[in-house]
């Protein structure tokens, strides 16, 4: 069995006084768990479903509706509006991460999970997985950053929602080792086989 870990060692930030992580911290852990526990799902342009497949931003919107209750437009230009902007430096788990893929500003969507890393859903023939964003693929396309789960940007989440999500945090507040953190690129066996229906390249 494979343990899905996050990378929440710097960016987990307590809140002052009481040792526990933050609202902000426990929604990024399950923001970042979510999107770990779809990794090989299937790429399908258009995608809104693991059961059939996700594109880049159907597998934000299915990420955060599932996590936080958080229904977000259908394109990822749409979703770069959400928000507040954020510097690359201020990064933390459960961000959203903006690229140029397709000549056009915000056209591909990922999610930061720490560690300079982020899962997507890639283009056609592909997978969901994990990348660095150091990559010179990447990191000449990077658009920019936004951030949807901080405190005071008007998201209410449901009682059951808010306490999965201080589980998920308080589960991941053991330091991580490097060979626990997930591997650029690496794809990790799906519970149910699809078959990869034929979609256009990167047109999210």
């Amino acid at each position: 069995m494979v343990v899905l870990a996050a990378c929440l060692g710097a960016t987990g930030a307590q809140a002052a006084g009481n040792g526990e992580p933050s609202a902000e911290t426990r929604t990024g852990a399950e923001l970042v768990l979510r999107a770990l526990s779809l990794l090989g799902v299937n790429y399908k342009f258009g995608g809104s479903s693991p059961d059939t497949g996700l594109d880049c931003s159907g597998l934000v919107r299915h990420v955060f509706r599932e996590a936080v209750g958080l229904v977000l437009p259908r394109r990822a230009e749409e979703i770069s509006r959400a928000g507040q902007t954020i510097d690359s430096s201020q990064l933390k788990p459960g961000d959203l991460v903006f690229f140029n893929t397709l000549r056009r500003t915000f056209s591909h969507v990922g999610i930061y999970i720490g560690n300079d890393q982020f899962v997507h859903a890639p283009s056609s023939g592909g997978a969901v997985r994990v990348e660095h964003m150091s990559k010179q693929y990447w990191a000449q396309r990077f658009n920019g950053a936004r951030r949807l789960i901080a405190e005071g940007l008007g998201l209410e989440r449901p009682a059951e929602i808010t306490q999965a999500a201080a589980l998920s945090a308080a589960a991941l507040s053991a330091p991580m080792t490097p060979a626990s953190l997930p591997l650029s690129g690496a794809l990790l066996p799906r519970a149910t086989g699809h078959d990869n229906p034929a979609a256009p390249s990167l047109n999210h």
